[in-house]
């Protein structure tokens, strides 16, 4: 709950800088794309782990106070997850978990045509669930309870912008422990999010 109040505390203070200095461009858009999520599960029954192929869609907008300078906010519906083969059960198990994320990226512009992006995200759960295949089929929804609901930490990527069209990759790497009971725990040890992102995004 304090890491919340200071990632809030932080955006508030984002968007009373944007505010108080005049923007010489701002745009916004739509964006959306490929996503391809790991956790790195750290436990020693893990004999094999794949990404998990996903999507996210959502809202930017882009304040630049120079022409090679900006920040850049989004607001992100993103699929993450992971799949783990147990071998010492003989057991598969895709966890699928999906998040609001919100970015707050700086932009650099050293040209028209090319965009460089790094900045914090938060991220707040909606809703999860396990496949399993193998010993034990099924799919369950998992309560969230068993995880910590704030994921947090560092993104960065590059856009080639084409008029109102924009071509991208971004990448991020999650801080927060994702397990916050002894049973999620079991699972997944001390992983965090890691993945992928492949976008275009239209400007408005």
């Amino acid at each position: 709950m304090k890491m919340m109040n200071k990632m809030l505390l932080l955006g508030a203070v984002s968007m009373l800088t944007v505010t108080s200095i005049k923007a010489q461009e701002m745009t916004s858009g739509i964006k959306g794309g490929l996503t391809l999520s790991n956790l790195y599960i750290d436990r020693d029954e893990i004999d094999d782990e794949n990404a998990r192929m996903g999507f996210h869609a959502g809202f930017f907008s882009q304040i630049m106070f120079a022409e090679t300078f900006g920040i850049q906010p989004e607001f992100l519906f993103t699929t993450k997850g992971s799949e783990a083969h147990y071998g010492a059960f003989d057991q598969t198990v895709n966890f699928n978990i999906n998040y609001i994320d919100i970015p707050l990226f700086a932009v650099l512009r050293p040209v028209e045509v090319l965009e460089i992006y790094a900045g914090p995200y938060i991220g707040f759960m909606l809703n999860s669930n396990i496949k399993y295949s193998g010993t034990v089929e099924g799919t369950d929804e998992l309560d969230r309870d068993h995880f910590n609901t704030l994921d947090y930490g560092l993104a960065g990527g590059i856009a080639l912008n084409f008029g109102g069209v924009q071509a991208g990759a971004r990448y991020y790497i999650g801080l927060q422990k994702l397990a916050d009971s002894n049973a999620a725990n079991m699972m997944l040890g001390d992983s965090k999010h890691s993945y992928g992102q492949l976008y275009i995004a239209l400007k408005l």
